[in-house]
């Protein structure tokens, strides 16, 4: 396979693993995979919470598509779509874990619109701690804050979280 059709292949399968990533957690994260994803909604106590299981799980499909492409016969196409999902993985982990929940310390603060953004969407997301009427779902793409606010009021800020200061020193 030529080389750009390869780079453009595995940038595509990044590009296309933003949509998988937005239905997988707002339909099964947020669906029938709540009992592992509710743990990154309560306040860690570790390293490690539950939902972590899913880097496992999202790793599955780009390992076995590197293997066939590699060693199984299957073609270069599939090795160039392993390493998207594998690059969207760890763009993933970049912007999730390290910059917006500060997994691994660091001194980043964004300047940039577009990062300010999607950190404000996320942790938007993050303010509601049941599993429904959660808002913004993509890592990379994310409606403007306004409106990730308004939404939240025409819900009634069901399942918001009290802020720190609000809650009983019990909590």
């Amino acid at each position: 396979m030529d080389l750009l059709i390869g780079l453009a292949l595995f940038l595509a399968t990044i590009a296309v693993m933003e949509g998988v990533a937005y239905a997988a957690h707002r339909w099964i994260m947020h669906g029938p995979g709540w009992f592992l994803h509710k743990s990154h909604h309560r306040p860690r106590t570790g390293n490690w919470e539950l939902n972590d299981l899913y880097a496992v799980i999202f790793a599955v499909p780009s390992i076995i598509l590197i293997l066939g492409g590699v060693q199984l016969g299957w073609g270069a196409w599939a090795t160039w779509i392993g390493a998207g999902i594998a690059g969207y993985g760890a763009i993933y982990f970049g912007f999730h874990d390290v910059i917006v929940h500060r997994r691994i310390g660091h001194r980043y603060v964004p300047r940039s619109d577009y990062m300010k953004r999607i950190m404000q969407a996320h942790r938007l997301h993050h303010v509601v701690e049941t599993k429904a009427g959660t808002v913004s779902f993509g890592f990379l793409i994310a409606p403007k804050p306004e409106a990730l606010k308004a939404e939240l009021a025409r819900r009634g800020r069901a399942g918001v979280r009290e802020p720190a200061a609000d809650r009983p020193a019990s909590a």
